[in-house]
Order: C-alpha cells, then sequence, then structure tokens
C-alpha cells in the first residue's frame, strides 16, 4: 500500500487516516476506502470515526498540537494501591513506565522503588517509596504534550556529559520532540572531558538517525573546543571513528553555554536513565505485515469471557465440601494431627501447605498448570514435585506427579530415555557341519582397480570361520552376484560334495563312475598307501575338531552375549499394545536455530499388531508412512504409559524409510 505514513497509518486492526486540511481528507478516505473495497475488506461502521481533531491511539491521545497521555488509560495507575511485594512495584512501574517519556526525570524519581526491586534487597516501605509513589501517580495526571516532528524543518539537538552519564533534548521550532540520556559505561568513565561532550553528541546522532539523517540539525554543546572539531588537525582513533559518523549528517556545532543548556545538563547527571522518545513504531509494523503478504478477513463470532475462581478458592471451596477434611478437622487438637493447622477463614494447612482434598478433577488442573502451563517447561517428576511441594500437600503426591509425568504424551515423545537400551542378544544358532551356513558382507569404497573392481565381496563359513575374498563391481546386480556365488563358492564346497556322493542309478558316486576310482577323503581309507594306516585317526580327529569347534562357538556367543546383556534390558510388548516409534532428524538441519534438543524424538502411537520373533514386533502405521516396513526391533519402540485423548496429526513431519526425517521452521520469526 502506497499510502502507508503518507496520510494512512495502521497497527493492526487500526487504520487511521490523517490529513492538513478537510478537502484533503476527503480525497485520502474516498482512496482508503477504495482500496478496502478492491481486496474485498469491511469495516464495521459502528466503530469508524470520522472527521474527528483528536483520537485515542495506544493509549495516546494524537492531535494538532502533538502527542499527550490518554487520561481513561492512566486510572488503575491512579487507583493503585500502596504495593506490598516486589512483584506489585514491578507491575506499577511497568505500567506507569509506558508514558515515562512524558514524566521529567522518571528514573529519578522512581529510584526508591526501582531499588526494592534488586537481588537480596530488603523489603522496607518507607516515606521516601511513599512519596514517589505518590509523586508518579500526579505525575501521570499532569504531563505535557510532546510535539510531532517535521521532516521538513530544522532540527536543534542540546548535548551534554557529566561524570554520571549523557544527556540529550530533541527540539523543533522551540518544542520538544523527545528527550534521551543514559549512563555512562564502564569505559567511558575514563574518558577525557572532550571526548565525554563528543561522545554525547555521537549518542544522540545515533537514536535520533531516523529524524536528522537527511535533515539540517544545530547541535549546542557547552563545550567549545567541539566547535572545531571538523577542522583540528589532529585526532586519536576514537575521535576519527566518530569523525566518520559525524560526517553523515547535515549539522553544524553551536556553543552554548551551560548554564544556558539546562535541561540537557540536568538528564545527563540523572542517576538512572534511558532513552525517552516517541519510536515510529507504525512504519515498521506495516512493513513487516506487508513482507509476509498477510491477508485479512472479516470474521463475526461471538466470544464469552468466562472468569473462574483462582485455584486457590478452588481449592479452599473444595475443602468445605469434602468428607475427609471435616474429619481431620473434627480431630484437628489431636497430637497425631499436629502437623495440620486451620487459619481464620477455616481453611485447613498442613506445615504451612495448603491442603488439596481428594478431587481428581482438581489435582489434575494443578498438575497442568505445574508442567503444561505457559509458566513451565514439562519438568521432570522431582523438579515438579520439588516446586508444588512448597505450596500444596495431598497423600501419596509424589507418587501422582511421577505417574503424571510419565505418561505425558510430550514428554514420552521428546525427551531422552536414560535407561540401558532394549533388546537382548539373540545370537545365531552355531551349525553343526562346515559351510553349512554362511555370513556376506561388502568392502565398498575402495580405489578402483585396471580391471574396474571397487569392492569386495566376503563370503565367510559360519563354522570354521574360513573366508572367500571375491572382487567386484558396485554396478552388479543380483543375477550377477547369483553367477558368481556359483561359480566360485559352490564349484568348490557344494559341487565336490555332490560329486562324491553315492548316486542310485549309478550305484556308486559320479567320481568314481568319472575316474575309475573313489575320491580320497576322511571317509576313504581303503585305497592303499598311507591313508589306510592313518585313515581311521583323522576322520576321529576331523569329527572332535568339529566338536571342539562347536563347543567353542557356544562358549564365545554365550560370552558375548552376557557382556552384551549387561548394557541391555529386556522389553516386552503384548499385541494390542500402544508405542512410540523412534526417528531420527537428518542432520545439520536447524529449528529456529535449535538442533535436536527440542525436536520430536518418538512419534506415535501406534499399536503392536503381530510379534515377530523374540525381539521384534509389527505395528500399525498411518497411509503416510505406507513406505516405511513395519516391523522394528524393541530398541526402536518405546512404551505408550497413557494414551492421549487428542489426536496428534503426524502427517505433518515426512518419515523417510530409514527412519529420518527433516525438521521445517512451523514459523519465521526474523529474515535478518
Amino acid at each position: 500500500m502506497n499510502e502507508l505514513d503518507k496520510f494512512v497509518v495502521m497497527f493492526i486492526d487500526d487504520i487511521l487516516v490523517y490529513s492538513k486540511n478537510e478537502e484533503e481528507h476527503e480525497e485520502h478516505l474516498r482512496i482508503v476506502l477504495t482500496r478496502l473495497r478492491e481486496h474485498q475488506l469491511y469495516t464495521k461502521f459502528s466503530k469508524c470515526a470520522f472527521w474527528l481533531r483528536e483520537v485515542s491511539f495506544l493509549g495516546h491521545i494524537l492531535s494538532e498540537k502533538g502527542v499527550a497521555v490518554d487520561s481513561s488509560k492512566v486510572e488503575d495507575a491512579l487507583n493503585w494501591k500502596q504495593p506490598e511485594t516486589v512483584t506489585e512495584i514491578r507491575s506499577f512501574l511497568g505500567l506507569a513506565g509506558y508514558y515515562r517519556r512524558f514524566i521529567k526525570e522518571f528514573s529519578k524519581t522512581a529510584k526508591p522503588m526501582t531499588s526494592l526491586t534488586k537481588k537480596n534487597a530488603k523489603y522496607l516501605w518507607g516515606p521516601k517509596c511513599e512519596e514517589a509513589f505518590t509523586s508518579l501517580k500526579k505525575s501521570l495526571t499532569s504531563v505535557p504534550v510532546l510535539a510531532q516532528s517535521d521532516v521538513t524543518k530544522p532540527f536543534d539537538v542540546y548535548c551534554d556529559a557529566s561524570g554520571n552519564g549523557f544527556g540529550c533534548v530533541l527540539i523543533q521550532e522551540g518544542r520538544v520532540i523527545a528527550y534521551a540520556s543514559r549512563q555512562l559505561r564502564k569505559h567511558e568513565a575514563n574518558y577525557a572531558t572532550h571526548d565525554l561532550e563528543l561522545a554525547a553528541v555521537v549518542h544522540a546522532l545515533k537514536i535520533w538517525r531516523h529524524y536528522l539523517l537527511g535533515n539540517t540539525c544545530h547541535i549546542y554543546t557547552d563545550h567549545k573546543s567541539l566547535k572545531y572539531i571538523l577542522t583540528q588537525p589532529e585526532l586519536n582513533r576514537r575521535q576519527r571513528r566518530w569523525l566518520e559518523l559525524i560526517k553523515d549528517y547535515d549539522l553544524e556545532i553551536h556553543y552554548h553555554s551551560g548554564k544556558a543548556n539546562v535541561v540537557a545538563d540536568a538528564l545527563s547527571r540523572r542517576a538512572h536513565c534511558n532513552v525517552i522518545e516517541i519510536r515510529p513504531t507504525a512504519r515498521v509494523i506495516c512493513c513487516g505485515i506487508d513482507a509476509i503478504e498477510m491477508a485479512t478477513e472479516q470474521l463475526i463470532e461471538l466470544y464469552n469471557l468466562i472468569i473462574e475462581p483462582t485455584i486457590k478458592e478452588q481449592i479452599i471451596a473444595a475443602q468445605k465440601q469434602d468428607k475427609g477434611m471435616a474429619y481431620i478437622r473434627e480431630g484437628i487438637d489431636d497430637e497425631k494431627r499436629a502437623c495440620f493447622t486451620l487459619d481464620d477463614q477455616g481453611v485447613l494447612w498442613f506445615k504451612g501447605r495448603l491442603v488439596v482434598p481428594k478431587d481428581m478433577e482438581l489435582r489434575k488442573k494443578i498438575l497442568d498448570e505445574a508442567h503444561t502451563s505457559m509458566f513451565t517447561m514439562h519438568p521432570g517428576n522431582n523438579k515438579m514435585y520439588q516446586d508444588l511441594k512448597q505450596k500444596f500437600w495431598w497423600t501419596r503426591m509424589k507418587r501422582e506427579i511421577a505417574k503424571y509425568v510419565s505418561e505425558c504424551d510430550i514428554c514420552q515423545k521428546v525427551k531422552t530415555d536414560h535407561l540401558k537400551p532394549t533388546g537382548i542378544l539373540q545370537p545365531l544358532a552355531v551349525p553343526s557341519w562346515k559351510w553349512e551356513d554362511i555370513h556376506m558382507d561388502f568392502i565398498v569404497g575402495l580405489p578402483r582397480t585396471q580391471k574396474g573392481y571397487d569392492s569386495i565381496w566376503v563370503i565367510i563359513d559360519r563354522l570354521t570361520k574360513s573366508a572367500h575374498f571375491i572382487p567386484v563391481k558396485t554396478i552388479y546386480h543380483a543375477k550377477t552376484y547369483a553367477e558368481l556365488y556359483i561359480a566360485r563358492i559352490v564349484s568348490l564346497h557344494a559341487e565336490f560334495a555332490y560329486n562324491n556322493s553315492y548316486h542310485k542309478s549309478l550305484e556308486m558316486a559320479p567320481f568314481e563312475a568319472l575316474y575309475g576310482r573313489k575320491c580320497r577323503t576322511p571317509l576313504n581309507w581303503s585305497e592303499p598307501g598311507e591313508w589306510v594306516t592313518f585313515g581311521p585317526d583323522f576322520v576321529t580327529q576331523a569329527e572332535e575338531q568339529v566338536k571342539l569347534i562347536h563347543s567353542n562357538l557356544k562358549r564365545a556367543q554365550s560370552r558375548q552375549k552376557s557382556y552384551s546383556d549387561k548394557r541391555r534390558r529386556p522389553l516386552i510388548f503384548e499385541v494390542g499394545d500402544h508405542v512410540y516409534l523412534r526417528v531420527s532428524p537428518m542432520k545439520g538441519v536447524h529449528r529456529f536455530g535449535v538442533k535436536g534438543k527440542l525436536s520430536p524424538r518418538y512419534i506415535g502411537p501406534f499399536k503392536i499388531t503381530e510379534q515377530c520373533g523374540p525381539v521384534a514386533y509389527q505395528i500399525e502405521l498411518p497411509p503416510h508412512l505406507a513406505a516405511v516396513h513395519n516391523v522394528f526391533h524393541v530398541s526402536q519402540l518405546k512404551k505408550c504409559l497413557g494414551v492421549s485423548e487428542e489426536v496428534v496429526d503426524t502427517s505433518q513431519i515426512q518419515i523417510e524409510p530409514d527412519l529420518t526425517y527433516e525438521k521445517n521452521p512451523i514459523q519465521i520469526l526474523d529474515q535478518n
């Protein structure tokens, strides 16, 4: 919208149209209403006001005279009772501080009250605090009117520095636009007087850059030598750096005696001071709304404001209706109930803690507030118990808190599991003979040979651990590997075993039929020569060796299982149980600048449909996870202690077949 900040100001759903005269105002209104009609946006006529000389906006009164405080908005501060706690002091200062730009020396006046808000400060409300409290309320009823700036006219800036801080005043045509002041930083206290006065000028130019850049301005200071800073031949590094900033502005530096520069001088000597100005926030807000292309549409809804009693009031009311509380009240004088006390209102306390009756709905409300509200961050059961036990008490309180936290759906998904990994080791059965079972694996990523091989196919006999290493290429497919297996493994072991076995049709082995003699093997010791003598011993030795290998492998498997199970724990599910599925976010992807910790570690819960072996289960996955194999090891599953009544849409998380997902931001808060 090109008219923004020309004659239109917008803040969320408020539109302000301003003009110099009635003729321009009529034209401006027509442009704005036409623009609303083009985009099918509507305004409620009863909430509109036209041809106003002044308007209330964000707690201020805007008029042709300037900006003033809306008296109807400060009634809360005027009717504020004397604060009794540090929190109440902060609340009052926050409300009054919203209008601090209108109150002269606001920080100095409020100093007795702000001193009570310091860490480890004792709360002692004295006459000075009462005087400051009364003075601030009185100041809100007699605040001045600050003038609006006109960028077509020159500005006057009065600056001063002291041993406490800087003070600056922005004036245009004799009317104050804004005040500013701040304390000296630790290193600035060592500056020379000349550098301090120059730093005050630089401070004013920085904070009012949006006013002064591109406009003529006159700087007034009580340090006469600054008049010649632009022509001074010798400057230190700090002064040269500041001079580069000063040259960006169209300004003239004038000498103004300290006695005449009373406003800036007073601001620079205040003990506690901050920038006091009217900030042009409308442009920033409108640019932000325009950048995200926010659409506006009319909504007609009816809202009901329901004011519920506080938790403390609900507990007190529940105590009066609970039979158990009445029984305790009747025997309050009994020595066994010495820990229970009654106050003047008849409220039951246990060692200074409010007793919560056996009302499960009320207890759940307390637990929800302590665990899932905006003021908490899903604490663990111990932290949550330590927080609640300071104010509340009921029987088996710690046990109920532990059960509540363990069943929290968000905690089960996000928090890390510090227990041992699940799923004990399940070793394979030891083969009974050589080359009965084999292992296969690949070594990839090797330098390419002259023949094009870049990988090694490893085939190992599970009994004897003898291995074959076959050079292969990564481009091979299953058929090629099958042919290699027959040529390099079957031909050496299975083919030989077949040719040496008895054939019914031949009534002899194929080897004997082909070569006219039996093949010399550990079982064939009938041939002449040394095998006749040593054949039986060789067979016996081979059989004993296989038995020894079999025994050693079983013992090794038992030892490995024992070591592995020390770091693992068994976990058994039943068909029909609900479990969470572990997922892993992709590395290098951030969400709001936070990596990993706040991302979900589990999704679900999902229902178990079948047990597939001792440590594997089949779960029922939703349709959008159809690409994921639905059988998982128990180490990838986590028992759901309580199925949430709320159905969480997991389709927004795109889970890959390898159980990873990419974390995408929900909202972009800042593009800088």
